[in-house]
């Protein structure tokens, strides 16, 4: 199967390493910078192209869009115009998914929106606890995410990449990336009441945390937070249930539970973390999970698990958290 990857960047990167470890070959990359083209080329030993019409006419199987977030729509469009299955990361803006809806309609296409969190293997576990009902019913949900800006790329400064931008800042990224594993396993959201704002001195002109209570229809409360200060970076959540309590450290894979007695302690085995990162970067295996399952839907031997309704879903969400903390009030989410 002939794979192409539009953006050789550090998701691009990976998603070759991806590939590659499932056994394809016939990888195709494009982008606009030669250094990340030749560097593509060098290390992973791939065809790359400066022009991504090039690239399409070599009539790839499906294709991964991994540029930043702002650049999926133009991507995404060329995808559909030449009826050519394709993955994107994690979007930011319902105003792009909805177009590329809208554009879908009446194809036989397939759009697989990232939800990469779904594979972690501390939300695997969490799952099976949920369905044996150990704690039994869910009835708050503290979650936590700070990933220190400056430890997504350390090898590059964080004001040259996307997650420095306004409209797709590092810790707006983390609310869609953190909710699509939350809303997947307790409920969907009825509203959120939300405080977004910049507090740290990072240089870079950013909302730097997301602050937000929930109500979950199924009567769940939740209190989110997302940001970009911490140092170091962790990812925490605590389950509140009727009869007892669950503590989850995501970045060492360690559950505890405890029903009134004592606390039963379960480590995970969580994989390796791509060479270079640090902060709370899952391992490259659960990406590759996520890669596996897309192009076994290509192939239709699976359905994919995650669509474009259910990210749009996502994505509206965090509309209307923006817009609440835009007018200090709480906001009810539509539905689209």
């Amino acid at each position: 199967m002939k794979i192409l990857i539009i953006g050789l960047g550090s998701m691009g990167k990976r998603r070759i390493r991806n590939l590659q470890k499932l056994g394809y070959s016939e990888i195709l990359g494009f982008d606009i910078q030669k250094t990340r083209r030749n560097e593509s080329t060098k290390k992973y030993k791939i065809r790359t192209y400066d022009n991504v019409l090039d690239a399409i006419s070599q009539k790839p199987k499906a294709i991964i869009i991994s540029t930043p977030p702002d650049l999926h729509l133009k991507y995404a469009l060329l995808a559909i115009k030449y009826n050519i299955d394709f993955f994107m990361e994690l979007n930011h803006s319902s105003k792009h998914v909805k177009q590329i809806i809208k554009k879908m309609k009446g194809k036989k296409l397939l759009a697989a929106p990232s939800c990469t969190m779904q594979y972690h293997p501390v939300v695997l576990e969490l799952q099976k606890i949920l369905e044996k009902n150990i704690i039994g019913k869910i009835l708050q949900i503290h979650h936590y995410n700070g990933q220190n800006l400056a430890s997504w790329h350390p090898w590059e400064n964080y004001k040259t990449f996307f997650v420095s931008k306004k409209e797709t800042g590092g810790a707006k990224e983390l609310v869609p990336f953190e909710l699509n594993w939350i809303v997947h396993l307790f409920s969907k959201i009825k509203s959120v009441s939300s405080n977004v704002e910049k507090i740290s001195d990072l240089d870079v002109n950013i909302d730097d945390i997301y602050q937000i209570h929930t109500h979950f229809k199924n009567g769940i409360i939740g209190n989110l937070i997302f940001d970009v200060i911490a140092n170091p970076s962790f990812r925490e959540t605590k389950l509140i249930g009727k009869n007892g309590v669950v503590l989850c450290d995501f970045k060492n894979g360690i559950i505890k539970i405890n029903t009134g007695k004592k606390w039963k302690i379960k480590k995970l085995k969580m994989g390796k973390t791509a060479s270079g990162y640090t902060g709370n970067t899952p391992s490259d295996s659960i990406y590759e999970t996520e890669m596996k399952n897309f192009l076994l839907s290509v192939k239709r031997k699976q359905k994919y698990p995650f669509d474009l309704k259910a990210d749009l879903e996502i994505l509206t969400i965090l509309d209307a958290i923006e817009l609440s903390a835009k007018k200090d009030k709480t906001i009810i989410i539509k539905k689209n």
